[in-house]
């Protein structure tokens, strides 16, 4: 038996009762940009898998269904998602601890769920997902994961790899340690075709296409990191979720932004640039993002 997605007749709340008009035209458009994108490059339509599934999350409670993106404000949404699924056992967001929000038992994802569950979840949920500029998550993962120097299940993981292969007379350290991988270093891993040929990519440097599936799975909101705010709490209010419960406000003073992601391009060379362009393009596509200006790839 196969996962079928549906296009799905989701539509729990009227919403004119709130002044939204100006936000859904926003969303119809944005679904309609993905709709087209998705037509004209993804002629085969391959059946989704339950293991395709594991980054979409559950809330039966509300009947929503979340694809998380690391690197797109999901911890504050896996946060929220506990409140949600929490019956009470959670009021606010920010009391639970930023690694308790990624411990997998606190929250269900569709892949646990048998076929004829997917199915009808798929069928009658509020699917979601939220997207970043591709090269400023990008960057954002990389800072994340290679320049601090606690991460270091990533720097053994992936640095010390990045190191052995991408770099001329690595130190013995280095190798070792793996924790002090060069953005250009972690370019040229992503763009080298043994690194797909081995395994799938981490998921903080997948692409979102790949993560989420948006030609096959229809979502109903693809919310933006660029306007987190207003489309959190358009979701929140379309699936009737109380009052109370509010994304948290974002208070990063160190968050990735475009200048800073420029910077880290200024010395990738043009050619590399165009191809790492080229790995994330489907993305840039589909969520209507324009190459950014920074790029030297006309």
């Amino acid at each position: 038996m196969h996962i079928t997605a549906h296009a799905g007749s989701w539509r729990k709340y009227d919403l004119d009762e709130f002044e939204q008009s100006s936000l859904q035209a926003v969303h119809q458009q944005r679904r309609e940009m993905l709709s087209n994108v998705c037509s004209r490059y993804m002629r085969k339509r391959r059946l989704l898998q339950p293991d395709d599934l594991r980054h979409l999350v559950v809330d039966d409670t509300h009947g929503l269904l979340y694809c998380y993106v690391p690197k797109v404000a999901c911890t504050n949404w896996k946060r929220v998602m506990m409140v949600l699924t929490g019956q009470g056992k959670y009021q606010d967001p920010l009391e639970i601890p930023a690694h308790e929000a990624h411990v997998p038992s606190n929250l269900r994802t569709l892949s646990e769920y048998s076929v004829p569950e997917i199915n009808s979840r798929l069928r009658s949920y509020l699917k979601f997902v939220f997207v970043r500029e591709p090269l400023e998550r990008l960057v954002s993962a990389y800072r994340n994961k290679f320049t601090l120097s606690y991460n270091t299940a990533f720097h053994k993981r992936y640095g010390t790899k990045i190191i052995r292969r991408h770099r001329r007379q690595p130190s013995q350290r280095a190798l070792e340690r793996g924790d002090d991988v060069r953005f250009e270093e972690f370019v040229y891993y992503l763009l080298d075709p043994r690194t797909q040929q081995e395994e799938p990519f981490n998921e903080h440097w997948e692409r979102v296409h790949s993560l989420c599936h948006p030609c096959i799975i229809h979502y109903d909101v693809v919310g933006k990191y660029e306007t987190l705010a207003e489309d959190a709490n358009y979701i929140l209010q379309l699936v009737g979720a109380d009052t109370s419960v509010k994304f948290p406000a974002s208070s990063k003073t160190t968050r990735t932004t475009d200048d800073m992601t420029a910077q880290f391009f200024q010395d990738i060379s043009p050619f590399y640039q165009r191809r790492l362009f080229n790995l994330y393009k489907m993305d840039y596509l589909l969520f209507n993002y324009s190459i950014p200006s920074y790029l030297r790839i006309r």
